[in-house]
């Protein structure tokens, strides 16, 4: 009876043996694997900085303008710097005090430079803030070249201007033409004065017609009709007639014409209207 029980064991299938590490999951602890594994891949530390760094950004706006509203001050004082000829510190001062009052921060500089740069004499200006409620400005006048035929002003840069006082520049050439020829004046002019100087002469003033004929002026009261053609060759004509045969006699002399091919025509003041030619 025992050899038939053992046999019988034997016939009997045994579960296979495991093997050593082997593990049998069920669907719910695979899915949570999955979830551990997609957790581990994620950058946590780098979204964490990203964060902190998009809260700063918008906290440093924020902060910047709590500490400038903390700060901020009104300008009680301007200081107005400069060499001045035509406008003077006080009415320039008394210009910028519009700003006194105002806030130190959020006050646009621009529109004080633009608001004292409309001032006729004035060619630009320089605005800044001093610390802590101080207005400072540096004006750099227009300096004027010479007066032109309407009672305007010429600046040393080309430009027309029209003060109301117009005077205070002294004594200076007077100049005329065309508004839009007024550079080409201010050129000749220029070529025609060093030449002069050269020969003992002083420079008064030139005029350019609408018809493009120019005149000259001397300082000593001579005026000389130079046209419209060959207006350098003429000058140089009427310096060497003037050197060898009306310096000694310039007090006498009206007006000289160097439209002349050969020569010029002179007028003297003893005799208005009557004119001889020299060669």
């Amino acid at each position: 009876m025992l050899e038939t029980l053992l046999i019988r064991s034997r016939a009997v299938p045994s579960d296979p043996p495991r093997r050593r590490g082997a593990t049998t999951l069920g669907p719910e602890r695979d899915r949570f694997g999955v979830l551990k594994a997609v957790l581990a891949a994620v950058p946590w530390l780098q979204i964490g900085m990203g964060a902190v760094i998009v809260l700063l950004a918008a906290l440093v706006p924020w902060g910047t303008g709590k500490v400038l509203n903390a700060m901020d001050q009104q300008f009680l004082a301007v200081d107005v710097n400069g060499d001045f000829i035509g406008d003077s510190q006080v009415a320039l001062e008394r210009a910028a005090g519009n700003w006194i009052g105002k806030s130190y921060f959020s006050t646009d500089l621009s529109e004080i430079k633009e608001s004292l740069e409309r001032r006729p004499w004035v060619e630009s200006a320089a605005v800044r803030r001093v610390w802590p409620d101080r207005l400072v400005i540096d004006i750099r006048e227009k300096k004027p070249l010479a007066y032109w035929d309407d009672g305007r002003l010429v600046s040393r840069t080309g430009e027309l201007f029209a003060p109301e006082n117009p005077q205070v520049a002294g004594r200076l050439p007077r100049l005329a033409g065309p508004d839009e020829r007024v550079r080409d004046v201010i050129r000749m002019a220029r070529t025609m004065s060093e030449e002069l100087v050269g020969h003992g002469l002083s420079f008064a003033g030139l005029s350019l017609e609408e018809r493009g004929a120019w005149t000259l002026q001397l300082a000593n009261g001579i005026e000389v009709v130079l046209g419209r053609d060959q207006v350098e060759q003429r000058f140089e004509r009427f310096i060497t007639v003037y050197e060898t045969r009306l310096a000694s006699r310039s007090d006498e002399v009206s007006r000289v014409d160097a439209r002349y091919t050969n020569g010029v025509a002179v007028q003297w003041k003893a005799a208005e209207g009557a004119s001889s030619p020299k060669s």
